[in-house]
């Protein structure tokens, strides 16, 4: 079973209270969270620095991933703990234009994208929008 204690061993990072309850968040939720989202659900246990700089140590890490999303905020979401070494962030993201939860579709690949000469990709992403299994 997973657990954010192995979670965060299997990525050489210290457990904390912190970052246990911030995994516990993505766990639990199994959505896309804001630093807002995270405060919001901690009832500001941690400071807003404190929870900044877990969310950049995880990203850091890849342990979890920035989210395409159309609400302004960014959004990050747990990686697949499969394989943590060998996963990709490349996948699609589907928010429900209902309840306003965006889920990674991580069984979904991007397609691929061949770009004019000179140019260099970082990161693509896909959004898409409409209504979710819950709200159906």
């Amino acid at each position: 079973m997973v657990t954010p204690d192995s979670i965060l061993l299997s990525h050489k990072l210290r457990v904390t209270d912190c970052r246990v309850d911030i995994i516990h968040q993505f766990l639990d939720k199994q959505v896309a969270l804001a630093h807002a989202d995270l405060e919001d659900t901690l009832n500001n246990k941690f400071d807003r620095v404190t929870i900044y700089r877990t969310l950049k140590t995880f990203l850091d890490k890849d342990l979890i991933h920035k989210v395409l999303d159309d609400s302004g905020a960014t959004k990050y979401a747990l990686c697949s703990q499969d394989d943590h070494h060998d996963h990709s962030h490349e996948h699609v993201h589907f928010k429900c234009e209902i309840c306003g939860e965006t889920t990674c579709l991580e069984s979904i690949s991007l397609p691929a994208i061949k770009l004019p000469t000179g140019f260099l990709k970082k990161e693509m992403n896909l959004l898409v929008q409409g209504i979710c299994e819950k709200c159906h």
